[in-house]
Parts: C-alpha cells; structure tokens; sequence
C-alpha cells in the first residue's frame, strides 16, 4: 500500500493559524497537512532556556491545538530531536514538502535548521521557508531593510483557514509539564499567561486604555506593568504576528486621529516606533549571528575577564548586591518575568560597568528569567549596554538616581526587597547610610538584614569609564567602528563622514 502523501507544518516561534504564510502556502500545495511541533530536548538542555519560555509555550499548544482540532486536524506534537523526528514521519509518509517560518534564534536553532535544510535536500524533500515579520535573509545592503520591511508591514493580513483535511490516526506525544527533567533550567514565580486569546485580549486593552498612559509610566518600576502592553513574549513566540500588531496599532491611530488624546496618540506612535526597532535589533542577529558569544568590536574582546567574579556573579542574580533598586529589580524579573526597558538596560549596565562582569556572563541569567526571551534583541541590547558594540554611545546608569527619580517613595523597592519595608523615604534608596541608631531604631541592620553594597558607585563609574576610554584609544577604533556600522548600524541617522558618530536610542531590550 502506498505510503500517504502530505505536507508538515512546522511550527517554531510561530503559535498562531493566522497571518501564517507556511500554513497559507501549505493549503495551496493541495494535500493533507501534519501540522507539527517538536520539543527539543538539547534545546531545553541550553544555558538561555527555561521552564519559564516552556510554560508560556505550552499555553500557546494546549490553545494551538484546540484550534487545529476546530479546523479538523489536531496539533502533532513530538519529544526529540527534530531530524531524526523528519526522518522517522518520512518512513510513514510520503512528504510532499515541509512548510515554516525562519527563525533567527540562537545559535542552536542556527545550526539545527542548517541540518535540517541538509537533510531534507538529500531525501529530496522540499524544506519551504517564509520570512517572519520584518527580518530580511540574505539582506545585502543594510540601507534597503526599512523599505523591506515596511512593504512587508503594509501588506495585507493572512486569514486563517476555515478548515483543514485530517491526516487521519498519526501518534501524538504527551506536552510535558513545566517541572519536567527535560528542561534544564527551572525557573520559580509566575508566568504571564501564552496563547492567541491572551494576546488578542492584551492589544485591545492596550489601544482602549492603556496607550495614553504607555509614556508617562514606561520608566516606572512600580507603574509601567499597568501601561505597558506585554505583548513582547507572544511575538517572540508568535501568538501573534508582527504585522497584526502593526495593522492593529495604525487602524487606532488612522480611525481615532480626531478622537483620541494627544497622550493616546503619542502612545500609540511609540509602539510602531518600537515595533520597527525590535526588527532592527532581530536583523542584526541575523546578518551576523556571532553577536551571541562574540562582541560586535573586537577590541572589546579581551577588555572584560573570560571568567566572572563568581561572588559578584552570584550576588547580582539574586538580587544581594546592596543596591536596593538593582536587587529589587533583579528580585522582580526573577518572580514574574518582566521589567520595563529602563530597569532592564539598569540591571545590564550595573553588571557590566559597576561589576565588570562579562555580558557572556550575563545575558543567560536574564535569558532564563525573561518570558519574552527573543536572541536577536536579548544579545544585540546586552553588546549595546555593555559598551561593546563600538557603535553606540556609552550609558552607565547610575542605580542610585534611577533610583530617586522612578522610585522615589520606594514603594516598588520596598515590594521586592521586603527586608527594607520599615525603613523611611529617605532612607530605602540608600540603607548603608543609615547611623548604627537609625539602623537599631527601624530595625534593619546592614550586613545582617541587607547587604552592604558590593562595590562604592562612583569609584565603579569612574573605573568603568577609564577601562572603555583606554579600548577607544587604538588607532583602528574607528574604521572598525565604521565597517561595524555599515553593516549593523541604524540608518535613522546615516553617518556624515568615515567614523560614524554613536548611535544613541532609548530602545531597550524589553520594546514594549
């Protein structure tokens, strides 16, 4: 008998059935689809993966699924490595192709889609890969991707099928549960609810209420959860599209230009802004997928040790560093997987300047607790905070400011740092500074209840900056700076002469 012929779908960061150009493309070949997604156990073996990103995940498959089951060809879902998993449906079935998204993910998933494009060209099977949102492959001239991306942005929007031919029986695995020992790293506290309905409900709240207040609150600790729209972890996990928010945001903008506030407006305007950047930051990993282990400028390379401080290490993961806001904020992302852009860029500099920590370091540590880990703006923003870049301008945030102006009552510190809770407004920024009375008095004792700070603040800023002067200081700095930017670089300010001037953008490594 005849194996049957079909065609797979395979889903990665691509969750969804609408605006889905391999499904869309899957139905035009004719035959029957597998639609499928394999969890990976050497990638949940990887030091940026957690059991935070499979919890997210997994909502997004159970809501997958149902949908697909809705359309008449439930989710096929797969433990193994996704070659072997190819060659194993390929015994059972006659595939006519096999249909996905591309994905600029880590170096892993890099390397595992070249063996996969491998593989299928010598089974002769056709591997069909369709753009994802606005990164371009194989771009060749930097100065073309906005007007790529912005045609791409501007097209229409994918509808989703209205059904689709069962494959008939086909052995599906059982999803794992979070605390599941194929999932290396496991990560405590909350996760934000995945799946298509949660992102569609989080778009609609966004444009009904919380844009006008996006602005005002975004740097705010304590206030930018209520404003933000927390979109970022479903598209980096694709329960929704990048041109679905695009279409969604400018139809608000286009039908309430006469209605809505000028704050609502501006809100709105920031999000296709940042939207844009996140592109940017995404087609940078993949025009150069060494910015994960390797620092944009080579005369970076050697500036920071190999092996980190483990004490410094360890006490800025945990949030023990003596720094009220630092940990505070450490202590939050770690509970709940999120910050605002402002606290992320803080945590980063703070590690990379006031520690001297390697950003290789340090970017799996926020990897695993970020729900919305995406590795083209995760080790893109972390090079950039880190000063390596040799394109941006240098900001070392100073904790204890960030600390007056976005928490000045204390209340977010005090949320997350419980041991300071009793301590007065003037003191919660900087406890260490508390007389032995007034520490006995509000019964926080420094170095007992809180640490004292692991490193003195302006002796940390005034090494970190001598350190990043003397690296500027060879004479082939800038033309490498130039090649770098090239390649790299924003054109929102195209450069006037041989060394570009430093890029300077307030975009940080969470967009929205």
């Amino acid at each position: 008998m005849a194996a049957k012929t079909l065609s797979i779908l395979w889903f990665k960061r691509d969750l969804r059935v609408a605006d889905h150009a391999p499904l869309q493309a899957a139905l035009a070949s004719g035959h029957p689809i597998l639609p499928l997604y394999i969890m990976e156990p050497n990638y949940w073996a990887q030091d940026s993966s957690s059991s935070r990103h499979w919890q997210f995940i997994r909502d997004c498959l159970i809501e997958l699924d149902s949908t697909l089951t809705a359309l008449g060809q439930p989710l096929i879902f797969r433990i193994g490595e996704a070659i072997e998993i190819f060659t194993d449906l390929s015994k059972t079935y006659q595939i006519s192709g096999i249909y996905a998204h591309q994905e600029t993910g880590t170096g892993w998933t890099y390397e595992r889609d070249k063996q996969i494009i491998t593989s299928c060209r010598n089974a002769a099977i056709p591997f069909h890969e369709f753009p994802s949102n606005g990164v371009v492959r194989r771009l060749n001239d930097r100065d073309k991707w906005g007007a790529i991306r912005a045609k791409r942005m501007q097209e229409p929007l994918i509808a989703a099928p209205q059904s689709l031919q069962s494959i008939g029986p086909c052995p599906s695995d059982r999803l794992p549960e979070p605390s599941n020992a194929l999932i290396r790293n496991q990560i405590s506290g909350r996760t934000q609810k995945g799946g298509r309905k949660s992102a569609q409900r989080l778009l609609a709240a966004f444009l009904s209420d919380k844009a006008q207040g996006y602005l005002p609150h975004i740097s705010k600790p304590g206030q930018a959860g209520a404003f933000s729209s927390r979109l970022t972890p479903h598209l980096a996990f694709g329960s929704l599209s990048e041109r679905e928010v695009f279409h969604g945001v400018s139809d608000y903008l286009n039908t309430g230009k006469d209605r809505l506030s000028r704050a609502a407006l501006k809100g709105g305007r920031s999000v296709l802004t940042r939207l844009s950047w996140r592109s940017h930051f995404i087609q940078k990993l993949e025009d150069q997928p060494e910015i994960e282990i390797r620092c944009m400028h080579p005369m970076f390379e050697e500036m920071r040790p190999k092996t980190p401080d483990e004490g410094r290490l360890i006490a800025w993961s945990e949030g023990q560093t003596g720094y009220p806001i630092i940990d505070s904020c450490m202590r939050c992302v770690k509970q709940t997987g999120w910050l605002p852009f402002r606290m992320r860029a803080m945590l980063v500099s703070f590690a990379s300047y006031h520690l001297w920590l390697d950003w290789r370091a340090t970017a799996p540590v926020l990897a695993r607790y970020f729900t919305d880990f995406e590795p083209g703006i995760h080790y893109s923003q972390f090079q950039m905070q880190s000063g390596v870049t040799g394109i941006n301008t240098i900001r070392i945030y100073n904790p204890v400011k960030q600390s007056y102006d976005h928490d000045k009552q204390g209340a977010f510190i005090k949320k997350y740092v419980p041991e300071l809770t009793g301590l007065p407004e003037q003191w919660v920024h900087e406890p260490h500074r508390m007389s032995a009375e007034l520490s006995q008095r509000f019964g926080v004792e420094i170095g007992t209840d809180y640490p004292y700070p692991i490193v003195d603040n302006a002796a940390s800023i005034r090494e970190a900056k001598s350190k990043m002067a003397e690296h500027k200081r060879h004479p082939e700095f800038g033309a490498i700076s130039a090649a770098i930017f090239q390649k790299l670089g924003s054109r929102n300010r195209p450069p006037t002469s041989r060394k570009p001037k430093p890029v300077q953008t307030r975009q940080q490594l969470s967009l929205f």
